[in-house]
C-alpha cells in the first residue's frame, strides 16, 4: 500500500462528481479509482491490470450501498470473505437512512458508516475529515504481499 489510493464505488454521476470535488476542496490529492457499480468494484479489487499484475489495493474504499448489478452490502460481504481484502478499510458513504442498512453494514465489517450530507459545504467538510483520518492519521494494516 505504498500509494494511498482511494476506491470510490458510486453509481450516481452527480454524487461521483460531488465526492471528487469535495476531495479536491479538502486538499486530498490521492489517486481515486471510480467503480460505477458493485461488479466493477469487485472486478477492480480481484482482477488484474492489462500487464497481468494485480491492481493496487486501495488505502480506503468509499462504498455506496444502493448500486446496480451487485449492491454495496454484497460487495462488503465479498470483501470480508476474501483473505486479500478482508482487512481493507471500508467506509459506507450513502444516502440511506435505513437502520437495517447501517446494522447490516457494520455486521458485514464496515469500518465506518457515513450518511451523505445534502448540503455541499457539510459534504466537503465530511469528506475532508474522512480523508484526513483514513489517509493520514489511520495506520493501515501491513501489506500482505499484494
Amino acid at each position: 500500500m505504498n500509494e494511498k489510493l482511494i476506491l470510490l464505488v458510486e453509481d450516481n454521476p452527480k454524487d461521483e462528481a460531488l465526492t471528487l470535488r469535495a476531495l479536491a476542496k479538502g486538499n486530498i490529492a490521492n489517486r481515486v479509482v471510480v467503480a460505477h457499480d458493485g461488479a466493477e468494484a469487485l472486478d477492480y479489487l480481484f482482477g488484474h491490470a492489462a500487464d497481468g499484475a494485480a491492481n493496487p489495493l486501495p488505502q480506503v474504499i468509499l462504498l455506496d450501498l444502493k448500486l446496480p448489478k451487485v449492491d454495496g452490502l454484497e460487495v462488503l460481504r465479498c470483501l470480508r470473505g476474501d483473505a486479500r481484502t478482508q482487512i481493507l478499510p471500508v467506509v459506507v458513504l450513502t444516502t440511506s437512512t435505513e437502520d437495517k442498512d447501517r446494522t447490516e453494514g457494520y455486521r458485514l465489517g464496515a469500518n465506518s458508516y457515513v450518511r451523505k450530507p445534502v448540503d455541499f459545504l457539510r459534504f466537503v467538510e465530511a469528506i475532508g475529515q474522512l480523508g484526513l483520518y483514513w489517509l493520514v492519521l489511520n495506520e493501515p494494516p501491513p501489506t500482505n504481499g499484494r
